[in-house]
């Protein structure tokens, strides 16, 4: 916890944002630089310089929650590590037509977040391949997040929400769905998280991979 006193939310999941507050949810300027204040456990209190005492905004301190019950991704090479080239292909490319996606996206972020596992729960309460946190299962309308049709629909939709709201940049998108659009937005780019900057490269490199195999399953 801070030294402060101050009461700080709880972390945030990898892509569930818990729902800020009116007045957190401002937009921040140019001029109301935002400033690291400090760790907390699990997270780091982000904080506008001119309002530091008021509605802090965590943002997760690890690349994604599936890291923390599943240590393998952190040390996997994620330009050698092998695919899921067929695994929840009918509950991809439904979502993926359904919301206009690249499926090989779609995949990218699972395999990034959960490594294609269905009942991933990570500490925090992140679920399911594409780990949901409980609040923004509710908000897409994901009554059971351990289920992967369900799972993968509302994971795509807040992703092609992410694309929108970014004007189809995969990195800006990438990094919102780790560490919220707010970030984002407040940082005019990737925000300037070791974790997530890594999570975006990770999410490009298996991106590329996917569509290459995509590309050559085709060619036959």
């Amino acid at each position: 916890m801070l030294s402060t006193g101050l009461v700080v939310m709880a972390p945030l999941g990898s892509l569930a944002q818990i729902p800020l507050t009116k007045a957190a949810a401002r937009p921040v300027s140019p001029q109301a630089l935002i400033k690291v204040h400090a760790y907390t456990e699990g997270g780091v209190a982000v904080f506008p310089v001119r309002d530091i005492t008021r509605n802090p905004h965590v943002m997760q301190r690890y690349a994604c929650d599936a890291c923390d019950w599943a240590p393998r991704l952190e040390r996997a090479d994620w330009r050698t590590t092998p695919l899921f080239q067929r695994e929840y292909a009918k509950e991809i490319n439904a979502a993926a037509r359904r919301y206009q996606l690249d499926p090989a996206l779609v995949r990218a972020v699972i395999h990034a977040e959960s490594s294609f596992n269905a009942g991933a729960r990570s500490p925090k309460g992140a679920r399911g391949l594409m780990q949901l946190m409980p609040a923004t299962a509710r908000a897409l309308g994901v009554r059971r997040p351990h289920d992967p049709r369900e799972n993968i629909d509302g994971g795509a939709r807040y992703l092609a929400e992410m694309l929108a709201r970014f004007r189809n940049d995969v990195s800006l998108a990438a990094a919102a769905y780790n560490a919220g659009p707010q970030a984002v937005q407040a940082y005019a780019g990737v925000p300037p998280y070791d974790e997530t900057r890594a999570y975006v490269q990770r999410v490009r490199v298996l991106l590329y991979r996917y569509r290459r195999a995509a590309q050559l399953d085709w060619q036959g």
